[in-house]
């Protein structure tokens, strides 16, 4: 049990003046000694005394604001630790999707960024017992959230992500700090990291080394969604051929170094946000395991609980004293 007001609670002493004083009629005899014992009437005025004694307790604990304090019950759920990595790179900006209508005239649709942030959006609102942690890159990493169950958090963070983008993609930090997040968090049986940008930063050996180590040492798994542009290169493209004595495009050359991971990992996709909305229901099929989390259970308020039992004992008292008074009439 605790206080909200602690302080108050050192009043309660007042709550035995009733037992010192005395009735008031009880004076307006200058001696009683030869009236015979009257057991009742003492046993009365004894119980109407605990009962004024109850209710300053109960009204002092009111104004001291008992609660019990906030309890963590460990339950097992559905769902997973996931790390959004959000590619913020001035490409983000760009149209996402159009449309071509019957004149020939072409209507811009949704800018990557702001279709992204919505679904990703939509994708936190269905999750029921998920952890969320959030980086965004660009020339380096952004820390924007740590692992938490604050659906509001986060959802207030996904969305600001469709403001202004900077220049440059960098992968490796992106999936480093993401990596970070689950460091000295307990792995609660499911852990992803969902890492979303229109294109591909190389990532230098050492980085990919310490990313690939990072991964399975935490189990994570990657989900990489590609948002193409209608036309471009794709990574799941059969009758791709490297151009000899060039390297790779980013896209490739990222697309197999993912492949190595020890840990799950899967690549989509998305030329507008339909297959965009495709490739996060098949991350939601997927990430639908059993998991322990901590549901917190706020504490009880019994305020109104001492304000009530002291009416109904004033209630008790004025009752006691009209029928007091209605019998001296």
């Amino acid at each position: 049990m605790a206080f909200s007001h602690p302080w108050v609670l050192w009043l309660l002493p007042l709550a035995l003046l009733p037992l010192l004083l005395q009735r008031a009629h009880a004076k307006h005899y200058s001696w009683v000694d030869m009236l015979p014992a009257d057991p009742l009437s003492n046993l009365i005025g004894l119980i109407l005394k605990i009962l004024a004694v109850l209710t300053l307790i109960f009204i002092i604990l009111g104004l001291a604001a008992p609660h019990t304090t906030e309890q963590k019950v460990e339950r097992i759920g559905v769902g997973a630790q996931i790390a959004l990595v959000l590619d913020r790179s001035a490409s983000m900006d760009d149209p996402f999707s159009g449309t071509t209508d019957h004149n020939g005239n072409t209507t811009v649709g949704e800018t990557k960024s702001v279709a992204a942030a919505r679904l990703i959006t939509e994708f936190v609102k269905s999750r029921q017992q998920d952890m969320f942690g959030m980086i965004t890159f660009s020339n380096s990493a952004m820390y924007v959230l740590p692992l938490s169950e604050n659906k509001k958090a986060v959802i207030a963070a996904v969305q600001a992500t469709a403001g202004n983008a900077l220049f440059q993609t960098n992968i490796g930090s992106g999936l480093t700090s993401s990596a970070g997040l689950f460091d000295k968090v307990t792995d609660s049986g499911s852990r992803a990291v969902i890492l979303l940008s229109d294109g591909a930063g190389r990532i230098d050996a050492d980085t990919q080394q310490k990313i690939r180590d990072w991964f399975q040492r935490l189990n994570i798994s990657l989900y990489w969604i590609v948002l193409r542009q209608p036309g471009g290169l794709s990574i799941f493209d059969p009758n791709f051929v490297p151009v000899e004595d060039q390297p790779l495009p980013a896209q490739i050359e990222l697309h197999e170094y993912f492949q190595t991971f020890k840990t799950p990992f899967k690549a989509y996709e998305a030329e507008d946000p339909k297959s965009l909305q495709l490739a996060m229901n098949d991350i939601n099929n997927r990430e639908k395991k059993p998991i322990k989390y901590v549901e917190k259970v706020p504490g009880r308020e019994y305020t109104n609980i001492c304000f009530m039992i002291a009416t109904i004992m004033i209630a008790l008292l004025l009752a006691v004293k009209r029928i007091e008074v209605t019998t001296w009439h």
